[in-house]
């Protein structure tokens, strides 16, 4: 049975996540779509919410941009840290 089929809705899951991963067995499989839901509605941006997140973002001060690694590093999140 392919697991794909029936947890690709919306089809970005698939393109931005499963394809790029082997999955292990059905715990690793929760762990990994977990990640992406909470990347996907606190850090994706979606351009029909003018490049926000679903649960939507404070804008944030002015500063360095770093990033933190996302699901091993497949997708990152970038932030502002205040100047030093």
């Amino acid at each position: 049975m392919c697991v794909t089929r029936h947890v690709c809705h919306p089809p970005s899951l698939r393109r931005e996540c499963l394809d790029h991963v082997v999955i292990r067995d059905a715990d690793h499989l929760r762990r990994l779509l977990g990640g992406y839901v909470d990347y996907y509605n606190t850090c994706r941006p979606h351009l029909s919410l003018q490049k926000n997140a679903p649960l939507g973002r404070e804008p944030e001060p002015d500063g360095r941009i770093a990033s933190r690694p996302i699901l091993g590093g497949l997708h990152h999140r970038y932030f502002r840290t205040p100047e030093k």
